[in-house]
């Protein structure tokens, strides 16, 4: 007897819509970018306002750095993956610390219990920040570290690691996150309070331009917020008006704009929809160019030109069909570079699961590769510029921009906005419509509410930490308590209070605390006794 077919569910409706709610006709014309002036609002790549590209030869000239974020357990298990990804042809580094690193505490204090190595390496000293970087030469990598609130002290490790390596400071090439504003927006993970916090980042900007100039003192970063649940429009106006608030301090400090601007970068998310995330770009460059010339004064071409690094999308993965998130990477990789990343991260399939395997880090980088050497992408500078559609969209985004700029402003600044709940509020609301098409499905994500498959079958392999993690970075943190000078160490955070607690740069006092051996938990309580904590009011 013939089996009875029985036929599929007609596929979901294409959105008539962008994923942040730009609204998309079936078809663009000339008349969609009537009000379009070529000079003013595109130029040629390489050239203000810079919407098609910082670079006149894009890729040509050179490609994005590859840099993969990665880090778990021990400082000495990351420094055996950054060696296999630097084998494999990566060719910058970019770390990844756990959580009680993050938050300023060292891996034996009660709040890091069963977080060590979790989410990332743990580091508590220059010990650690040796060990992870065993064997690599700090002078012919670049490395860019993820962290805010104890950036100070985690750069300040990284500072006497390269010393002690005989490497000179102003050879150093890197990214320092140290964007402390998107932590109260988006991630969370702050420890002082807000004019103390901005007051340290503001101290690692003018330290770089005085003595590490090849350093970015600063990743603005976008990427958290987007990962809160934002829309690609509140991603770029709530990033850039940070970026705007550290140029106003850095030259509330004394800089002249153009004394540090030029090393200010950015890091943004790259979503799954793909013509608005090479808009977002595109508008980022035109909005940043403009702002710095005409409202701070830059004339350094180089402090006009916005430079990112991307990754994509985290919040796009799913524990479904992890496989599918290979594409998605690969999609979300292609419109980082069709909008102009300077650096890229590809995701790994498995990381919605856990920490990614080396199989899983192997294909993510592979993914760029392809992109890099087989598809002809980076052949051409914005091979984009000129179509109707995102030429129109590139205007709308900065026109959704600047709207959130007015807001913001009318708050009295991005900090008083923050201070009100105005960001968070906004994100929120944007991840609850989100959350709220999916769930009708008016948003489809395929392997979750469309085109799912019974559960059950083989479950991939994941990274697991070892337990012992935990024990032995405590025996390692014991061992240093009881070698170093003590006596050296509570002189050194005396100083550092002092310091902390006048209008000096914090960064000398750090670094000798530092030098010193002294860990990070103990250099954040000594900083805490002085600032405080910051204690977050609730927006509901």
């Amino acid at each position: 007897m013939a089996q009875t077919i029985q036929p599929r569910r007609l596929a979901p409706a294409v959105p008539e819509d962008t994923l942040g709610g730009l609204s998309l006709e079936p078809s663009y014309g000339p008349d969609d970018v009537a009000d379009l002036d070529v000079e003013r609002d595109l130029g040629v790549p390489g050239e203000f306002p810079y919407t098609r590209g910082i670079h006149d030869s894009m890729y040509r000239g050179k490609l994005w750095t590859m840099r993969q974020f990665a880090g778990f357990g021990s400082a000495a298990d990351t420094n055996e993956r950054y060696r296999f990804l630097l084998d494999h042809g990566q060719t910058g580094l970019s770390v990844a610390f756990d959580m009680p690193t993050l938050m300023g505490h060292d891996s034996d204090a009660p709040q890091s219990l069963g977080e060590v190595g979790r989410c990332g390496v743990a580091i508590d000293s220059v010990e650690d920040m040796r060990t992870l970087f065993d064997g690599i030469d700090l002078g012919r990598v670049t490395t860019s570290m993820t962290i805010n609130s104890p950036a100070p002290i985690v750069f300040a490790q990284y500072l006497v690691v390269a010393e002690e390596q005989g490497v000179p400071i102003e050879r150093l090439g890197g990214t320092l996150q140290n964007d402390i504003l998107k932590e109260y927006i988006a991630q969370k993970e702050f420890i002082f309070p807000v004019q103390p916090s901005m007051r340290l980042v503001t101290d690692v900007v003018t330290f770089c331009a005085e003595k590490v100039p090849r350093w970015h003192p600063i990743s603005v970063s976008g990427y958290h917020i987007r990962e809160a649940g934002s829309t690609a429009a509140q991603e770029l106006a709530f990033t850039l008006a940070d970026g705007f608030a550290y140029v106003e301090s850095a030259i509330a400090a004394g800089l002249d704009v153009d004394d540090f601007a030029p090393r200010l970068s950015f890091f943004f998310n790259s979503h799954i929809d793909f013509f608005e995330e090479i808009a977002k770009y595109r508008a980022a460059r035109r909005i940043w160019a403009r702002r710095l010339r005409e409202r701070y004064g830059a004339s350094n071409p180089k402090s006009l030109q916005l430079k990112f690094h991307t990754q994509t999308a985290g919040c796009s993965l799913t524990a479904q069909q992890i496989e599918n998130n290979i594409a998605r990477t690969a999609f979300e990789a292609m419109a980082a570079v069709l909008g102009g990343t300077q650096s890229l991260h590809t995701n790994s399939m498995d990381e919605v699961l856990a920490l990614p395997t080396e199989k899983a880090a192997q294909i993510a980088l592979r993914t760029q590769q392809i992109l890099a050497y087989e598809t002809g992408v980076p052949s051409v500078a914005d091979p984009l510029a000129g179509s109707w559609f995102i030429e129109d969209l590139t205007n709308r985004m900065e026109a959704a921009v600047e709207e959130y700029f007015t807001a913001i402003e009318e708050r009295g600044g991005i900090l008083s906005a923050i201070a009100e709940g105005y960001p968070q509020r906004e994100i929120a609301e944007a991840a609850f419509h989100y959350q709220s098409q999916l769930d009708s499905g008016e948003r489809v994500i395929v392997g979750v509410n469309a085109f799912t498959e019974v559960a059950g079958g083989q479950s991939p392999e994941v990274l697991v930490i070892d337990v012992e993690v935990e024990r032995e970075q405590a025996e390692r943190l014991a061992q240093l308590r009881e070698g170093r000078d003590n006596t050296s160490v509570a002189t050194r955070l005396d100083a550092l209070k002092e310091v902390a607690a006048g209008t000096e740069n914090t960064m000398p006092a750090i670094i000798d605390a530092v030098r010193a051996r002294a860990t990070e938990g103990e250099i954040v309580a000594a900083l805490r006794e002085v600032f405080g904590v910051y204690h977050e009011t609730p927006v509901f």
